[in-house]
């Protein structure tokens, strides 16, 4: 069966591309940017380039540097594993391996949460995560590399799986790790420096991108980028991207999967997310599909393994091993819905707002604003 999915904007790069497009900026052979001293990628999670646009006067700042060639179409899953790993590496998820915010592995059968779950679930960052950081190559090679983040982030297996071989400084404040980008930047010149802003996106899903708290969040970031491009040094390029946009999802829009409902039927595991569902077959694959499809296919791209596979949601290639992580069937939902599983008592996931996953031009869209020596 042929699935008719959603055409992305003719002038939107890949994120993939992002960092080996910055490196060729600072050796010489420059592409999407001019050439610069150092390179500094600020990524700020959850920053949707229609979210932006939509409250462009809340962060005239921001707004006002991103042209209308200025979009990234990041990978599918549009979610925060796959995306920060996919920018890292340069690879898409279905070669890293990274394919959601949570996946089955295909030795255990258990699914295991792809962000914080490398502790808890023994993931081996070194393994699991496919492909050797752009980070860890640079710095091998002798370029200083920096990460700028929180720093209860600097022992995690998420850091090591993607992070590793740069030199990790932990700074609490969002506005404080752009000034240490800034100075970091200008003290070592062929310099990357990866800046991670997580802020507006915990905002966005505990209150939703349309809430007052959400506005507020964004106007202090727009302020708080303001002031660090007015301190970059003379041959300092940044870039301001993001690794997914945001929809809202009220409660009545959630779609509860309760015992007994035969869209669960020869269901073994539910994991993703719930705007991103990959179900995993106890047997009858197919017939999971077609229940699935009748059932939900007004609301929600429903695909068979290979039928996205063959589609490249994953990216032009995916790596054997990695094939069995991704479902026997995906649900990405088209409009302002979300799937859960409402058989386990913990109900607390439930209670998100901001959400993310799918196909959407909202989610899978977000900007990349030049600053500093990559400004137009």
């Amino acid at each position: 069966m042929s699935v008719s999915l959603p055409a992305d904007p003719l002038s939107a790069r890949s994120l993939t591309g992002v960092l080996p497009q910055m490196l060729g900026s600072l050796t010489g052979a420059p592409d999407w940017f001019p050439e610069a001293r150092s390179a500094i990628v600020v990524m700020v999670d959850g920053l949707g380039r229609g979210n932006l646009a939509a409250r462009a006067g809340h962060a005239r700042f921001l707004s006002g540097r991103m042209t209308k060639k200025d979009a990234v179409r990041t990978v599918f899953p549009s979610t925060t594993a796959a995306a920060l790993t996919s920018l890292l590496t340069g690879e898409s998820p279905g070669i890293h391996g990274l394919v959601g915010y949570s996946a089955r592995v295909p030795e255990t059968g258990r699914a295991v949460n792809q962000l914080q779950g490398w502790e808890t679930d023994g993931l081996d960052p070194a393994r699991w995560q496919r492909s050797e950081p752009l980070l860890a190559r640079e710095a091998a090679a002798g370029r200083p590399c920096f990460v700028v983040s929180k720093p209860s982030y600097a022992a995690t297996g998420f850091t090591r799986a993607i992070q590793r071989g740069a030199t990790f400084v932990g700074v609490t404040a969002p506005a404080e790790r752009l000034t240490e980008a800034a100075r970091l930047a200008a003290g070592h010149p062929g310099a990357l420096i990866y800046v991670y802003l997580s802020e507006l996106d915990a905002v966005g899903h505990a209150h939703g991108w349309e809430s007052d708290r959400w506005l507020s969040s964004l106007e202090t970031l727009d302020a708080d980028v303001r002031r660090f491009d007015e301190t970059l040094a003379s041959g300092t390029g940044a870039l301001v991207t993001a690794d997914h946009g945001m929809v809202d999802v009220s409660p009545s829009r959630h779609v509860l999967l309760q015992r007994g409902d035969p869209l669960l039927d020869d269901v073994a595991v539910i994991a993703g997310e719930p705007r991103m569902l990959h179900l995993y077959a106890e047997d009858d694959a197919a017939g999971v599909l077609d229940r699935w499809r009748a059932t939900e296919g007004g609301r929600a791209w429903v695909l068979s393994r290979d039928e996205a596979i063959r589609a490249g949601l994953f990216g032009p290639t995916v790596a054997p091993e990695v094939a069995p992580r991704i479902g026997d069937v995906l649900v990405a939902a088209r409009a302002s819905t979300a799937y859960y599983d409402d058989r386990p008592a913990d109900k607390s996931a439930q209670r998100m707002i901001g959400q993310h996953g799918s196909l959407t031009d909202q989610e899978r869209i977000v900007p990349l604003i030049r600053l500093g020596a990559f400004a137009y």
